[in-house]
């Protein structure tokens, strides 16, 4: 991460003794001289960042999100490019795909190297180790929230690391036993952290009360989800940018409206042996326009590509559309620029999360080495939680209403197309409002399944199974088939 300054690969891995797949089980059990760590507050900074480390591998829960979803294809260069991704698309991925089982270790990964700093959390006092020990766990829920979005029963592991045997005694938890875990992680993280970091990409208050929020408004508490997200948006030091074609470009990271941001840079090289290895946002590479030869971006895999479906969701007059979706033939006959089509072409690109022509000379492979942050959590998702929270939970849908019309008057411009609906129809203002303000920002399918509208809009999709993925086949095989698999797989 550029602004934690991640260059302890060496230490990380005397630490953890983790694989480059970063496996959920790949953890050893005799991790050598573990217990005569933790001894400065140097050593609990480091391990920290380490923990923070894992949230740029979330570049694939992002754009699965969207191509899971009916905003996006799969594309590429053809069917057989990334099967996993492409199986995903059409809904037809089994408990063998690479890709469900990437993120199924990398997100335990970063669990575990929180944990490794929470099962010694007692062991050296300085001054500053609570707000260390809040960052440590506010990123084990941010990383237990991803398990439960994607898998729903997951191991639940505490305040230790979960080694290399544990595996044969911890069985899958009840999600709502997870989510009590990461609701205490982040009320915790609430009341220990600042608004305000002097390093940007270091969780905050701010962070940890929009996720407590989310994880509210996912179990459908809406009056707890109101509350927190309202004393959010009262007293944070948050606000929407005026240009949202700015959030999105390189001076735009970590701006007014960042609640939280995934930290990447053009420093580290990798390859794709070892994708969670790169400190660039890999998605972005892998959401480029093939072959481009012209200004302002520079070439991709052709991945990702948006459906006309998401294009003509844009009302008349949405700013937002032209910053979400580039036209590519459009772009062509204006600037001249040339392109090469790939699989599933629909003449669209994520223009948000598309590589920009850059000065400077990246490490390795430029397409893996991306800086552009990802906004994991910005306050128009905050508004539109709120939004959702008051008029779901019947609670005060003139505060719905405001919070709504809050987002849209920046797209339009005007007042004009504030919305003045009720009840059902509110709502489904506010999902079609989540749609565009989000689009392309991997929120999309876990909106659709949370809201059951996912067997309505997905093609393929089968209710009752694809509302969770499948628990990799090899985690069970490992754990002596003890764990049962999700339904339908």
């Amino acid at each position: 991460m550029k602004n934690l300054n991640i260059k302890y690969l060496v230490i990380l891995i005397l630490l953890l003794n983790t694989s480059c797949s970063d496996d959920f089980v790949d953890v050893n059990s005799s991790v050598e001289n573990s217990e005569d760590y933790f001894n400065t507050q140097g050593d609990y900074e480091k391990a920290l960042i380490g923990a923070y480390d894992l949230l740029q591998s979330t570049y694939l829960n992002v754009m699965l999100g969207e191509i899971a979803s009916d905003n996006t294809l799969a594309g590429g260069e053809s069917a057989t490019d990334v099967t996993g991704i492409q199986e995903v698309d059409k809904m037809t991925h089994t408990p063998t795909n690479q890709q469900l089982r990437d993120i199924w270790g990398w997100m335990f990964s970063g669990v575990n190297r929180a944990n490794y700093i929470l099962e010694f959390q007692n062991k050296t006092d300085f001054t500053g180790k609570t707000e260390i020990i809040a960052q440590a766990r506010f990123l084990r829920a941010y990383y237990y929230f991803e398990l439960v979005k994607w898998f729903g029963d997951v191991p639940l592991v505490v305040d230790k690391r979960f080694l290399f045997g544990d595996q044969f005694r911890v069985d899958r938890t009840p999600k709502v036993q997870v989510y009590a875990q990461i609701e205490q992680d982040l009320i915790f993280a609430t009341e220990n952290l600042p608004y305000v970091q002097l390093e940007s990409g270091r969780v905050t208050k701010g962070a940890a009360q929009a996720l407590l929020g989310k994880a509210y408004l996912y179990q459908e508490k809406f009056s707890d989800a109101a509350i927190v997200l309202e004393d959010l948006t009262l007293k944070g030091p948050y606000q929407l940018v005026t240009e949202y074609n700015t959030i999105f470009e390189e001076n735009g990271k970590n701006n007014t409206e960042s609640v939280f941001e995934v930290q990447y840079s053009e420093q580290e090289g990798a390859g794709f042996g070892c994708l969670q290895c790169s400190e660039g946002n890999v998605a972005v590479g892998f959401s480029g326009i093939r072959n481009y030869n012209g200004p302002n971006f520079s070439s991709g895999f052709s991945f990702n590509v948006p459906t006309q479906k998401i294009v003509d969701a844009f009302e008349t007059g949405d700013s937002r559309k032209d910053v979400a979706i580039l036209d590519i033939s459009a772009w062509s006959t204006q600037t001249g620029a040339t392109y090469s089509t790939g699989f599933e072409h629909t003449g669209y690109f994520n223009r948000k999360y598309i590589p920009r022509v850059r000065s400077s000379e990246a490490q390795g492979d430029r397409n893996l080495t991306n800086p552009n942050n990802y906004r994991s959590i910005r306050f128009a998702d905050v508004l539109l939680m709120a939004a959702e929270a008051f008029n779901r939970g019947n609670i005060d849908e003139s505060k719905a209403q405001l919070y709504l019309n809050r987002v849209r008057r920046r797209a339009f411009g005007d007042l004009l197309h504030d919305v003045t609906t009720t009840g059902s129809s509110l709502t489904n203002d506010i999902y079609h409002e989540r749609r565009v303000e989000l689009a392309g920002e991997g929120h999309r399918f876990f909106d659709l399944v949370r809201t059951g509208k996912a067997a309505q809009e997905i093609n393929g999709f089968v209710a009752g199974k694809n509302e969770l993925f499948p628990i990799p086949s090899i985690e069970i095989q490992l754990a002596g088939n003890r764990w049962a698999q999700n339904p339908g797989y």
